[in-house]
């Protein structure tokens, strides 16, 4: 009997660690210089919140997300609160649009796991 919640206990582990995908990429020394937004630049730029479905945590879902988009040319500024599931994020509009933003968002981890179900400038 000892065995059976042993084991038990060790799928459950296994279960909430594999539950948050993470993605991870080799990045060019290159790849990791981001250009650098004046506060200036950041007040001239755009918001846009997006809600997104599919979140299973804060740390694996939310900030995987929040980095995909920073990482993005034209993005001041992102911000993903896991509790709400709103993205908030501050854009150059030139070099970004509600659609691209979208494609990126539901693009992490492989495209399957996570939805756009709301966006909106503001």
């Amino acid at each position: 009997m000892k065995n059976f919640k042993n084991i038990g206990l060790a799928l459950f582990v296994a279960l909430s660690f594999a539950s948050c995908k993470q993605e991870t990429k080799e990045v060019a020394p290159e790849e990791t210089k981001k250009e650098v937004v004046s506060e200036a630049d950041l007040a001239k730029m755009q918001t846009a919140s997006f809600t997104i479905d599919g979140m299973t945590c804060a740390m694996g879902c939310a900030k995987t997300i929040e980095n995909k988009l920073a990482e993005q040319e034209g993005v001041g500024q992102a911000v993903v609160d896991f509790d709400t599931k709103i993205a908030t994020v501050k854009f150059d509009a030139e070099k970004q649009s509600l659609e691209s933003l979208t494609k990126t968002i539901e693009a992490v981890a492989g495209g399957d796991s996570y939805k756009v179900t709301e966006s909106k400038k503001m």
